[in-house]
């Protein structure tokens, strides 16, 4: 085995770090790429539907919306209770599935803000107490890049 020696062992740490050093200051002097200004955008559509018991007869009740999707027949549903001192709710369809109360299909699927005609209702103790119809419309979406200049 041959024995090392400490100058060749030094040489080689010096030649490497060397290296290592130029090799660091010309990427830090290279310039950056040069990027255009990008946006994220996004539209969603949705309806406040609501329920108030005007004069406050009721007390503490619970509101079922449903609402079906006339293009799939799918319905929809959420439920929200209504507590003593609140008169009514309103609510957004459709709704984030992240959310803690969500209108949901039977599948436990969140609604899609599907464009289309719709219909709705609110049960108050099994019966209707109001209802009707809206529309989602197309949403889309619009992107301007702007390029940055080079000196």
């Amino acid at each position: 085995m041959k024995p090392i020696h400490y100058s060749q062992s030094v040489f080689s740490t010096v030649r490497w770090s060397w290296v290592l050093g130029t090799l660091a200051l010309l990427w830090m002097a290279a310039p950056a790429p040069v990027r255009a200004q990008t946006w994220m955008v996004s539209t969603t559509a949705h309806v406040t539907l609501g329920v108030l018991d005007k004069y406050g007869q009721l007390g503490p009740y619970t509101a079922t919306f449903v609402v079906h999707n006339e293009d799939t027949g799918k319905d929809y549903q959420l439920v929200r209770a209504i507590e003593k001192g609140q008169n009514g709710v309103d609510v957004l369809f459709p709704s984030e599935g992240s959310s803690v109360d969500y209108f949901k299909a039977s599948t436990g699927q969140a609604a899609p803000a599907t464009p289309g005609r719709y219909t709705w209702e609110c049960l108050v103790k099994g019966k209707r107490a109001v209802g009707g119809h809206f529309a989602l419309p197309e949403v889309g979406n619009d992107v301007t890049v702007v390029q940055k200049e080079r000196p």
